[in-house]
């Protein structure tokens, strides 16, 4: 009998993730994605003031609080037609643009490069051809043989002293590692250099919203006024802040990230064949320079690209009923019209009901229901959802410099364009997308501070403000290209109170089980996609497909009712 391989959890990951791999001698036949907590925020929701809503949808994840914030508040606008000021759509474009730079270069560095980094063999590595490597790729200041002598002796002394600490949770010495000792050098310097990095850059969200984390939001535009003279508004010291914090992305990203990702991907060509999966992507389109009612404004585009056919993009209706459904045969909920049953967000049921075996369990029955994670679907078909799907998107819409820059890493590789569709180029895909990104958000500075020149200060619109101007009934759906992928929160509003709430969370879209006629989710397809396993006790090929799709399974939260007292409890071993 052929064994089944089991990760539980998948570690340098947010949230919990359990894998399970059927095997067929050392290649995956078969692969369940479980998602082991339950998230509760949409049940949370319900009765409460429309206004309030995104500061709990911020609490659905703890690394994306922005982006749940920012679907919330525009789910809110769509449903009561609320209009925002240019410049809170600037702001809100830099703050989206600094969450995916920040985003993408850490989980590159702390999430997933380990997956193609032996840090352990860092140790032998020569600090004097690492700086020679290092200056060959590109212009970065730490580049000096003092540098890397001092990040070997650093890394030494985790190992001596028992523990590797920051870098614990990996395969040291597997085979599968390929990397010369100086290369894994060069990428754990920049491992330590990002966490320095990214305390600076999240300065931003803290000076456009008051935080960060959890920075602050408002149904009608941005909580931050702009008054040159005022200490405790945007002035020109604050702005001039923004432009040195994008100027540090610009930098990291061309001087570090951008060469990493070229020099790892040169020694893993064979892992731009592997990891596939559907082949079907959708985007919801996001950075608007015209209002989210403006598709067509939109910086990344609205579409969908099936069977990997780039010639042609799908245009797609949010308010379809039979376009996005979500289905839960197998999950751990129940529907009142039944569990084959597909239902479009806004008619959306959140009925929690676990029926899995009672920890500590060896294996899932995957012909029941094995998932906390709802499996969406676009017109019954699944698709995946991320940074791959926003530059296809680009491509194949031609944008020149996308098509240009992904023109140029592909040559640089020697790789066809079909490479895009597989674990590398997904994380490729994610690089190209950080560059183009730190090149687009000088643009909205820049508009901004002409704005200001001109006189328009505008932030906030208060025309709709008061519950008492809305519907009696109304319903909108708030959606945004968060880093990880399509982000949708559909509300419905009757009496000035939430009556339903649901979102779609870019790793429901990729993490989701199989649905009633056994398609597989993204997670799974793109493992069972030609992964050959060198050891079943160390399944690191496992860890880099799923760290491509950067998964962030949605926090966990507890159920209470209004007197504080404990409904439901979810525990995991």
């Amino acid at each position: 009998m052929n064994a089944r391989v089991v990760v539980d959890p998948i570690t340098r990951i947010e949230g919990h993730l359990r894998i399970e791999a059927q095997m067929n001698g050392n290649q995956i036949a078969e692969a369940y994605s479980s998602g082991t907590m339950v998230r509760g925020i949409e049940i949370i929701l319900r009765d409460r003031d429309p206004r309030d809503a995104w500061a709990f949808a911020q609490r659905i994840c703890g690394v994306c609080t922005l982006v749940h914030g920012i679907a919330s508040v525009r789910s809110v606008e769509d449903a009561i037609g609320a209009e925002i000021p240019e410049n809170a759509e600037l702001i809100r474009n830099l703050m989206i643009g600094a969450q995916y730079i920040h985003d993408h270069v850490m989980h590159f560095y702390h999430l997933h490069a380990l997956d193609w980094v032996d840090v352990v063999s860092a140790l032998s590595a020569d600090p004097a051809a690492t700086a020679n490597l290092a200056q060959s790729l590109s212009n970065y200041p730490r580049s000096s043989v003092g540098y890397f002598s001092d990040v070997r002796k650093k890394l030494k002394d985790f190992v001596e002293a028992g523990q590797l600490g920051i870098f614990a949770n990996a395969y040291w010495g597997h085979p599968e590692y390929r990397l010369p000792p100086e290369a894994n050098l060069l990428a754990v310097a920049h491992y330590l250099d990002a966490l320095e990095w990214q305390r600076d850059v999240a300065r931003l969200h803290a000076i456009f919203g008051g935080k960060n984390p959890h920075p602050n939001f408002v149904v009608g535009g941005v909580p931050s006024p702009i008054d040159l003279n005022s200490d405790s508004a945007i002035n020109s010291k604050r702005l001039s802040e923004v432009q040195d914090i994008i100027n540090s992305m610009k930098n990291f990203v061309s001087q570090a990230y951008v060469p990493d990702t070229l020099a790892i991907a040169g020694f893993y060509k064979d892992w731009f064949a592997r990891g596939e999966g559907l082949g079907n992507f959708l985007c919801v389109g996001d950075l608007p320079s015209n209002g989210m009612g403006d598709p067509d404004s939109y910086f990344f585009p609205r579409g969908i690209i099936l069977d990997r056919d780039i010639s042609t993009v799908h245009d797609f209706e949010l308010d379809d009923p039979n376009g996005i459904q979500e289905f839960i045969s197998h999950s751990w909920y129940d529907y009142s019209g039944g569990k084959e049953a597909g239902l479009h967000p806004w008619q959306g049921e959140t009925n929690l009901n676990y029926t899995g075996p009672e920890p500590p369990y060896s294996h899932l029955d995957v012909d029941e229901s094995y998932s906390w994670l709802k499996s969406p679907r676009w017109q019954g078909k699944a698709m995946e959802v991320g940074p791959l799907a926003r530059v296809l998107m680009l491509y194949a819409k031609g944008h020149e410099p996308t098509q240009e820059l992904v023109g140029s890493v592909l040559t640089q590789l020697d790789a066809p364009v079909e490479a895009l569709f597989s674990t590398l180029g997904r994380t490729a895909a994610r690089t190209l997308e950080t560059a183009i990104l730190a090149d687009a958000m000088q643009g909205w500075l820049d508009q901004l501070i002409g704005n200001i020149r001109a006189g328009k200060t505008q932030t906030f619109n208060d025309t709709l403000w008061e519950p008492s101007s809305w519907p009696k009934r109304c319903e909108g759906v708030g959606t945004m290209e968060a880093p990880r992928g399509a982000l949708s929160h559909w509300i419905v509003i009757e009496d000035q109170k939430i009556a339903n709430y649901q979102a779609i969370v870019p790793s429901t879209w990729n993490a989701g089980p199989r649905d009633g006629s056994g398609q597989p989710g993204a997670y799974e397809a793109a493992l069972e996609d030609r992964h050959t396993m060198v050891d079943p006790k160390q399944p690191l090929e496992i860890l880099r497909t799923i760290h491509s799709f950067d998964p962030c399974i949605a926090c966990a939260v507890h159920v209470t009712d209004p007197d504080g007292e404990e409904l439901v409890q979810v525990k995991v071993s």
